[in-house]
């Protein structure tokens, strides 16, 4: 998961042994901008508990909360779309492992200060992606599953 309120991206992997990770299913929780916060975290809630329902997933990974000092409000925004996140995997009973940015772009490009570009690229590599017009809320959710991913080969 890629928490954003205007935009969440997500993507759901499957992981097959010896073939790599497989995609199954990518896109974005979209929220209308003109409501205010507490529907729009509901929306979030709501969509993000069907995507459960439907793929029954047996853990959440989710990008970690980075903040500036120069622009706070975007991190506190998308600190409250983390926490609907958090609570709704809570409510399903799925495990959630966090992930901090430069790690997940270490993982998938091999440096911690990879550009949304370099992601894309390697994240659509990886998956064999067709469509190089993935949005970059979704193609920076399945970097985080990827980084999971290979966090999980790490002996």
């Amino acid at each position: 998961m890629d928490p954003g309120l205007d935009r969440t991206g997500y993507g759901v992997i499957e992981l097959q042994n010896g073939l790599g990770p497989r995609l199954v299913e990518a896109g974005l929780i979209r929220t209308p901008s003109g409501e205010l916060l507490p529907r729009r975290l509901a929306t979030v809630a709501k969509e993000l508990r069907e995507l459960i329902a439907q793929h029954r997933p047996n853990l959440l990974a989710v990008e970690d909360l980075y903040s500036s000092y120069k622009t706070p409000r975007p991190a506190i925004l998308m600190g409250h779309v983390r926490g609907v996140v958090l609570g709704t995997a809570a409510l399903a009973d799925i495990p959630v492992v966090s992930y901090l940015p430069t790690r997940i772009k270490q993982a998938v490009v091999g440096q911690g200060h990879a550009s949304k570009l370099q992601i894309a690229r390697l994240v659509q590599m990886r998956l064999n992606l067709k469509d190089s017009q993935v949005p970059p809320d979704v193609t920076d959710a399945l970097a985080v599953a990827l980084c999971h991913a290979d966090a999980l080969r790490q002996p």
